[in-house]
């Protein structure tokens, strides 16, 4: 035998006391039917007095879970879709990404075109600066060896071409001979 619901029981009661009144409205009553009537709906009252606060709390447990359940169903739906909104972020991400790179490359492949390559570009700018530097040793070392001759004629006379000739004086000069005779 199972426990019956205090739903089940409600109604049952009802349909109980329909009955009886149906009964009673069929038949005339007598003072004992009467009191019996009036048993039957005291003792019916009470059990619904008894059933009332049974199915109220019945109802209020019913929406406790009912309400647990939509709470643990919307968090559950919100974290799939925030996660699917992700996975589909991401694929699109990767897709961009993928079309920059292409993108990339083109530009790179079409610079490389425009402007000749890399190794060219790094030998036309190699030949450049060797180009510019010896100019510069070229400028720089005449100005430079003038200025080393001219701060000290003794050590560099004979290697620039030149003669040591003492005067009478006692002074020593650095000459250079514009022209020489056949003889000497």
């Amino acid at each position: 035998m199972s426990i019956k619901d205090p739903f089940e029981i409600l109604a049952d009661e009802i349909t109980l006391i329909r009955r009886q009144i149906d009964q009673l409205q069929r038949t005339s009553l007598d003072r004992k039917d009467a009191e019996k009537l009036n048993a039957v709906v005291v003792q019916g009252l009470d059990r619904m007095a008894k059933v009332g606060p049974a199915v109220q709390q019945r109802i209020e447990q019913s929406l406790a879970t009912a309400a647990l359940d939509l709470r643990q169903h919307t968090v559950y739906a919100a974290s799939e879709g925030a996660k699917e909104a992700i996975r589909e972020a991401h694929l699109e991400s990767i897709k961009a990404a993928g079309d920059l790179r292409k993108a990339a490359g083109e530009a790179r492949r079409e610079a490389w075109r425009w402007f000749g390559g890399f190794w060219v570009w790094l030998t036309s700018g190699v030949l450049t600066g060797v180009l510019l530097g010896v100019l510069g040793m070229f400028l720089l070392q005449g100005y430079g060896n003038a200025h080393k001759f001219g701060e000290h004629p003794g050590v560099f006379c004979r290697s620039a071409g030149g003669e040591t000739m003492f005067h009478n004086s006692g002074d020593k000069a650095c000459v250079f001979w514009l022209e020489r005779s056949a003889g000497e």
